[in-house]
């Protein structure tokens, strides 16, 4: 590994070395990251970890229209450095509230703008800030990130189709060196992206505060080892599809036209010394713009159930199953039995290739199912087409929020341009208006927008569940991907991965199968994903025809919270393993998941108080590597300091629930 220059290590906060040198450096509050910024013909910025490099120059710029490089030739007016911290209260994020540290550098530019540098302890970050009267066209920017050495990459590439920039954003991660990266010219990659800098930590790229400008694309860095970033393209012309979806057919040579007087997006490299810190990394929350809803108190985290996964089906009645009102009173009155507090509408309540929220199909009595679920302390929340609704916004939030609607899941984005931002913004907004939650899909990955906007309860982003109704097991690695969202996808923010899968397959037994779909793995490997991942509105997507069978585990599911006070990874290594704990109201939630590879862990009950504890444990059965339905339950008394091992079967998991006695 590259060091860096002794005297540079030297430098305090921030330093100028001499009348024409334009060095700068601004450090975390342990001291332990160091960003050095040289201020020369380009402007670029490298990152130290404890002394040791781990980002070599890299260069930050930003090209108007006119052809103005903001961040070339930076004549400096002014370096202002501080220190700053805040207490942030973090409604249905992984912890209700948290302090956040940092110490910032912000470069005065005589040219009507500057940049700014935070450095916290868990990651740092930069990012434009402009001071015009006048509006500006953004053709482009320079992100770039070079790394000292070839380090190992786990990233995602977005699928191969003839417009790059269309994507879902739910891909498998690749794992590879940073060279290898070069070998993907029919592709694209997004973030967040995970590097691996060997004993110096774990890096995790990514971006924060995305209003009013495109989101960032990955590709390699030409000429060294690294990687660069670019924003999407400014859409020039469209045309909306079958589904209703917006698509852009062409696209501008630039990027974005904006505010002349503005803040644009953080670029955010978090860190973490050890792997467990990376799925409670807090940069991307910690970095967006504060809440803008004034009153959150309607806001409410919980489970939903979910009609499409399973193909609307259900057995065991006495009407015929499908896009009816009997169904959804079924789902209700299953929800009110066990305590669920949604049921969500998906695809099919309304005809979509007609574009009319307005209009549901004639065999869906949607006032009837609203009050049914009321009388029962169920709420519903109806699928969209995204287009469909920005169409029909205020009319159609007015509408469903008067009639008792709890909130909108929109889908089919598939894109991270300008315009499709300020579309996202829009929704948040309004449905926030109107008390309405708001669950993203076909949506690219959280950048803080659930701060800003509590009510986005939730994002897809993510190689989920639904993967399994069409993908082989030759081309899905479920329990590896399983065991890396948590360190990188869900570090950005929380995911729609709609775990909950009761016919679960042992490795060579796993099929596609769309109406009946299976998962990879255990039954417990379903039930510790309800603690392990960041999810405040959660699906139980097989049908209740099979819940009501398993009574056991369906209880076991519905008792997990989705919302908690704290969270605290215990023990993992990505692509490997995490055992993750959350506490809730004085209660422990403690999950665990396994890739294929079986595993012994030790569950380590420090984080408790004083006292007896018991524990509720549901962990893979001595079958399960045979079945992945086997499991078994049991309960144990623990206090403070014991610590308990666990047997993970191959694709397995374990979850337990602890109260005090």
């Amino acid at each position: 590994m590259k060091k860096i220059l002794i005297a540079l290590l030297a430098l305090p906060l921030l330093a100028v070395q001499g009348a024409e040198a334009k060095i700068y450096t601004v450090k975390s509050p342990s001291g332990a990251l160091c960003v050095a910024v040289d201020v020369a013909e380009q402007t670029t910025y490298t990152l130290a970890v404890n002394g040791e490099q781990v980002i070599a120059p890299s260069r930050i710029a930003m090209e108007l229209e006119d052809g103005t490089m903001l961040g070339d030739n930076l004549r400096v007016r002014k370096a202002l450095t501080g220190s700053k911290s805040e207490h942030i209260i973090a409604p249905l994020y992984r912890q209700a509230e948290f302090d956040a540290a940092y110490n910032y550098l912000t470069i005065l530019s005589r040219d009507g703008y500057s940049l700014e540098f935070r450095a916290y302890d868990d990651g740092v970050a930069y990012r434009f800030v402009t001071a015009k009267k006048e509006d500006l066209t953004i053709k482009n920017e320079v992100v770039e990130f070079n790394f000292a050495e070839d380090y190992n990459l786990v990233i995602p590439y977005a699928d191969k189709r003839n417009d790059p920039y269309y994507s879902s954003f739910e891909s498998q991660y690749t794992l590879e060196k940073t060279s290898d990266v070069k070998s993907h010219t029919d592709r694209l990659a997004f973030m967040p992206v995970m590097v691996d800098a060997g004993k110096a930590g774990k890096l995790l790229l990514t971006e924060s505060d995305v209003e009013d400008y495109p989101g960032l694309f990955v590709t390699f860095a030409e000429e060294k080892i690294g990687l660069k970033a670019f924003p999407t393209p400014l859409p020039s012309e469209w045309k909306i599809t079958g589904s209703g979806s917006k698509r852009p057919t062409a696209y501008h040579e630039l990027v974005a036209k904006t505010k002349g007087s503005r803040t644009f997006p953080w670029r955010v490299v978090g860190y973490a010394q050890d792997d467990t810190q990376l799925p409670v990394n807090n940069m991307v929350y910690q970095l967006a713009a504060p809440n803008r809803v004034a009153d959150i108190s309607w806001i409410k985290g919980g489970k939903s159930t979910w009609d499409w996964w399973n193909g609307v089906r259900l057995y065991g009645v006495d009407f015929r199953a499908g896009i009816n009102t009997e169904t959804y009173k079924y789902h209700i009155d299953f929800a009110a039995k066990y305590g669920i507090e949604y049921v969500m509408l998906d695809d099919g309540w309304y005809p979509f290739h007609e574009r009319n929220l307005l209009k549901p199909y004639e065999s869906m009595n949607i006032p009837e199912l609203v009050e049914y679920a009321r009388e029962r302390g169920v709420e519903l929340l109806l699928w969209a087409v995204g287009q469909t609704l920005l169409e029909q916004v205020e009319e159609a939030c007015a509408h469903y929020s008067k009639m008792g609607i709890a909130g909108f899941k929109v889908d089919f984005f598939d894109a991270q341009d300008q315009l499709l931002v300020q579309d996202i913004y829009r929704l948040a907004e309004v449905t926030a208006k109107h008390k309405l939650l708001i669950d993203f899909h076909g949506m690219y990955k959280p950048t803080g927008l659930s701060r800003t906007y509590p009510n986005v309860i939730n994002y897809e982003g993510v190689f989920g569940l639904e993967q399994l109704k069409w993908t082989d097991r030759d081309r899905a690695d479920m329990p590896l991907n399983d065991v890396l969202i948590p360190y990188i996808r869900m570090a950005a923010g929380p995911m729609d991965y709609t775990q909950g899968a009761m016919l679960n397959a042992a490795k060579g037994d796993f099929r596609a199968i769309d109406k009946r779909p299976m998962s990879q793995g255990t039954r417990a490997h379903q039930v510790a994903m309800y603690v392990v991942y960041d999810a405040p509105f959660s699906m139980l997507c097989d049908t209740p025809s099979n819940y009501l069978r398993e009574e056991e585990t369906t209880r076991y599911i519905a008792s997990i919270p989705t919302v908690f006070d704290s969270s605290k990874v215990l023990s993992g290594k990505v692509g490997e393993h995490i055992v993750m704990a959350r506490q809730k109201d004085g209660v422990w939630y403690v999950g665990g998941l396994t890739s294929w590879v079986a595993r012994d862990v030790e569950v380590d009950f420090s984080v408790l108080g004083e006292g007896e504890w018991e524990v509720a444990l549901f962990r893979d059965g001595i079958n399960a590597d045979l079945t992945g339905l086997d499991y078994k339950t049991e309960t144990k008394v623990v206090k403070a300091g014991d610590k308990l091992p666990i047997h993970m079967a191959p694709g397995g998991g374990f979850a337990m629930i602890i109260k005090q006695k």
